[in-house]
C-alpha cells in the first residue's frame, strides 16, 4: 500500500494525459498511452507512478523532451514561444487498460 504523500508526489509527476487522434489509436491498437510528465522525472519514476495511480503493469516507458514552437501573436506582430514539455509514452501489459476519460 502506498502512502498518501507518495501518491500525491506521483500525481504531481504525471501532469496530464495527452489526448489526440494518434495517441488514442495507439492506446487501442498497441496499449501505448501518452502523458505529459514533470521535466525532472525519469523512466523509473514514471513507471512507478503509472503503476501506483492506475493499477496496471507497465512494460516499457519512452520519454522525449518536446521543444517549444515559435508563434507569432497578432498584437503588433510580436513573437513568442509555446512552452516546452516532457512527454512519456507508456506501454502497459496486454489485458491492462487505462481509462483516460476519468483522469
Amino acid at each position: 500500500m502506498r502512502l498518501p504523500e507518495q501518491l500525491e508526489e506521483y500525481r504531481n509527476m504525471i501532469r496530464a494525459p495527452i489526448i489526440s487522434e494518434k495517441s488514442m489509436e495507439q492506446a487501442e491498437r498497441e496499449n501505448k498511452y501518452h502523458f505529459e510528465v514533470h521535466s525532472d522525472a525519469n523512466k523509473i519514476q514514471i513507471r512507478h507512478a503509472i503503476e501506483a495511480l492506475f493499477d496496471v503493469r507497465v512494460i516499457k516507458v519512452n520519454t522525449m523532451n518536446v521543444k517549444g514552437k515559435a508563434r507569432q501573436h497578432s498584437y503588433r506582430h510580436r513573437t513568442g514561444k509555446t512552452a516546452r514539455r516532457k512527454k512519456a509514452i507508456v506501454t502497459v501489459a496486454p489485458g491492462d487498460h487505462i481509462d483516460l476519460v476519468d483522469v
